[in-house]
């Protein structure tokens, strides 16, 4: 599928049709998606709003493939995630997806260089590229003179931005962000917005993002807002912020 928008066709990076997930059983299951109906182009960031509880961050973990959706399709790049096993699943992940999650998961002994390389040594590269690719992003997000630094030493900011160029150290084709400003003032939260703004302009690249900060709707390409399981309606950012703020 394509969409036309101007004079450019962007080709869809996500299609997910019907997906549901529960949690437990019977008469106590949690029904957390309840028929998701989503899709997000090449070339474009969309945000994900909605109140807490309404399945935001369990419909990311389904996009990412770290967890299954019970029924639906989840089509990434033309790959249905649900039918994958389990390491091409992982196979997948570690090659076409990025994560910035809310628990930044750093490893305390390594310092912030190492950190960030990690993706790119999953995937077979050398040390020697991955963490020059690293300190690169880390320049580019602020951190260029504190590239020995450790995690114990970094704020809770800083540690941020180490785990959003590591999310980026391997050129993902989807950035997958659970709330990457919670953390961070408005002047880093702009410098990093900006550099996830260039990153879903590519054509070939998709950034998802899971948000509550109101102060970067207008990064936003698309606005998806989700309650009670499903996405409710979708809006153009300024759209979102002129009716919703």
């Amino acid at each position: 599928m394509s969409e036309t928008n101007g004079q450019s066709t962007r080709q869809l990076a996500v299609n997910t049709a019907g997906v549901t997930k529960a949690f437990g059983r019977g008469e106590s299951a949690v029904h957390a998606l309840k028929g998701v109906n989503f899709e997000a182009h090449c070339g474009e960031m969309v945000m994900i709003v909605g109140p807490s509880g309404c399945g935001k961050t369990t419909f990311l973990s389904v996009l990412c493939g770290t967890m299954k959706a019970d029924a639906g399709s989840v089509d990434v790049f033309g790959t249905d995630l649900i039918h994958l096993g389990t390491s091409r699943l992982t196979a997948f992940r570690g090659q076409n997806v990025g994560f910035i999650f809310q628990q930044f998961n750093l490893i305390p002994t390594w310092n912030i260089v190492e950190n960030a390389s990690v993706p790119m040594l999953l995937n077979g590269h050398s040390r020697k590229d991955a963490e020059h690719e690293a300190a690169r992003l880390l320049t580019e997000v602020g951190l260029g003179q504190r590239l020995e630094a450790y995690p114990r030493q970094l704020s809770g900011g800083q540690q941020q931005r180490v785990a959003i160029a590591r999310s980026l150290v391997h050129q993902p084709r989807l950035l997958i962000c659970d709330e990457p400003t919670a953390s961070l003032d408005a002047a880093s939260g702009r410098k990093v917005m900006e550099l996830l703004k260039a990153t879903a302009s590519r054509p070939d690249r998709c950034v998802i993002v899971v948000t509550h900060d109101s102060r970067i709707f207008s990064f936003a390409d698309r606005i998806a807002e989700m309650e009670d399981g499903v996405v409710k309606a979708i809006h153009s950012a300024g759209e979102y912020t002129a009716h919703y703020l």
